[in-house]
């Protein structure tokens, strides 16, 4: 792989393409589970996990694949993976596991991870799907990850609540004054719809705004072209004789 393809797949995944932002796909745990940072960032690696391996599990049996039943054979990989981590977090974060509920079981519908496998992972070797499903999940994981945060410090004040669930022993930090009264629109499907919006807002505006950086960058001077030859040769009057 050249670098210039591990830029290509980083950028589609984090930024370009991004899933949350840009393709808008797996609304649902998106806004169900972003109340706060930790449970987003928690299915978010789910997710990632799940991502990485179906892509290098499909890339690696694409050409044994038959092109008809390739739909039903993709569900049927992603769905032993998604029950192999819903076990895990089952056994390692009980806790967490209740909270975050059926949202891990519908890993295997996500719409995320059926369209890079679709999309990606059939068509590409398996280094590059793999890859690809990391930084697509590593996108989702930041996208989550913000838009938790912000609806955890906007709704309570506080920031990655629940993280004892986690880690043992450590606790939720207090970023506001503890009689902050909160803001309940944040925590409620309605805000996170909004602050989604702002969030896509904000990307936007980045993107144009390089645009027109872009454009406005001056075109660097081009090297003096070379004198074209005559194709009849040299038309200058050979000297009298």
């Amino acid at each position: 792989m050249s670098r210039e393809e591990f830029r290509s797949i980083a950028h589609n995944g984090l930024w370009k393409q991004n899933t949350g932002l840009v393709q808008l796909l797996g609304l649902c745990p998106l806004l169900a589970i972003s109340t706060n940072m930790v449970n987003a960032v928690m299915l978010s690696l789910a997710t990632i996990l799940v991502m990485a391996l179906a892509n290098v599990a499909v890339a690696s049996l694409r050409n044994l694949i038959p092109h008809e039943i390739r739909i039903p054979v993709f569900i049927l990989i992603v769905a032993a993976l998604v029950t192999v981590v819903d076990l895990l977090f089952n056994a390692w974060f009980h806790q967490l596991y209740v909270i975050l509920g059926i949202f891990i079981p519908l890993i295997v519908t996500n719409c995320i991870v059926l369209a890079r496998v679709e999309a990606f992972a059939a068509k590409n070797p398996a280094l590059h799907s793999t890859l690809d499903g990391i930084f697509m999940g590593i996108g989702l994981l930041w996208t989550l990850a913000l838009l938790g945060a912000l609806r955890e410090l906007i709704g309570s004040g506080t920031l990655l609540a629940g993280i004892e669930m986690v880690i043992p022993g450590a606790s939720a930090i207090q970023v506001l004054p503890a009689d902050y009264p909160g803001f309940l629109l944040a925590i409620l499907p309605p805000g996170a719809f909004i602050l989604l919006g702002c969030l896509i807002a904000w990307k936007n505006w980045l993107d144009q705004r390089a645009a027109a950086r872009e454009r406005a960058r001056p075109a660097s001077p081009a090297a003096p072209a070379a004198p074209a030859a005559d194709p009849a040769g040299d038309a200058s009057p050979a000297p009298a004789g």
